[in-house]
């Protein structure tokens, strides 16, 4: 069994409050989970925070590879509040990519005074920062493909073989201003045949009218990835900060209305807390 766990679901900011509360305000982070291998976690947001206070009590020290798709805040301040790297013996692998420096050098500089007190090299656990660019690598029996997705600077999107399954983690999207543009070839290869997709969905049209350029995509479009991609779970991500529980609501209805006839035959809103557990084929 692959379970997947959401531990924050926003993009841009964290934006906690009643309105949002069901389905969450922290940033992104999310858990691949299997029997026998050591947890992949997909970005390093606030809701890392949260996936580290679900090991309280555990007595083995932690060992685990995050694999972030790109270094905005929203994808990566999560790392000194994640309770477990606090703890001598415990390792992080962390792998991905920056512009113009290494990976450990962009965390170096973003985790010291005056922006923050501390820096990676303080803190009680091991952490390991690999440059990662498109290609593959693997994580015990996991097989995991790095691949270039469109954004606003160097950007990984991931997919995860592991058990006879597929996870893709594509997180921030840049669709193309002409709503004919095909969808490129680089993004269906990555998601091509996944039983989960986990994809970026931030806007609505008449929010991408005036946001066309920030490097994200309409919930539309993730159904249209999802669709010809042939995944067969779509999990809708990386929700605008202003977007509330009843807005989500809307989304995800309209999304499975959208996805009718594809491929898609689930459409999942994420939600902090959730856990899609992958067992057996979905027909």
């Amino acid at each position: 069994m692959v379970n997947v766990t959401f531990w924050g679901v926003r993009g841009s900011t964290p934006c906690c409050s009643d309105a949002n509360r069901r389905y969450g305000g922290n940033t992104a982070c999310v858990t691949l989970e299997a029997p026998g291998l050591d947890p992949v976690i997909f970005d390093l947001g606030t809701g890392l925070r949260y996936f580290g206070e679900s090991r309280e009590g555990e007595e083995e020290p932690f060992r685990g590879l995050a694999l972030v798709t790109h270094l905005h805040w929203d994808h990566v301040q999560g790392l000194p509040f994640f309770v477990p790297i606090h703890q001598a013996g415990s390792s992080l692998e962390v792998h991905g990519r920056s512009n113009g420096l290494s990976l450990h050098d962009a965390f170096a500089t973003f985790m010291q005074p005056p922006f923050f007190p501390v820096g990676p090299a303080d803190l009680a656990g091991d952490i390991v920062f690999c440059d990662f660019p498109p290609g593959e690598m693997s994580w015990g029996r996991a097989r995991i493909v790095a691949a270039d997705v469109p954004h606003t600077g160097p950007t990984n999107g991931y997919r995860v073989e592991v058990d006879g399954f597929v996870v893709v983690y594509v997180s921030d999207h840049q669709q193309p201003a002409d709503p004919g543009a095909p969808v490129p070839p680089e993004v269906l290869d990555l998601c091509r045949d996944a039983d989960l997709l986990i994809h970026d969905a931030q806007y609505e049209p008449h929010e991408f009218a005036v946001k066309a350029e920030w490097g994200h995509c309409t919930v539309d479009y993730a159904v249209r990835v999802a669709s010809e991609a042939g995944a067969r779970r779509l999990v809708l991500f990386h929700h605008d900060p202003a977007h509330s529980d009843e807005t989500m609501d809307r989304l995800v209805s309209e999304a499975r209305a959208t996805a009718e006839g594809s491929s898609v035959v689930e459409v999942i809103g994420a939600a902090e807390g959730l856990t899609i557990s992958l067992s057996s084929a979905l027909v």
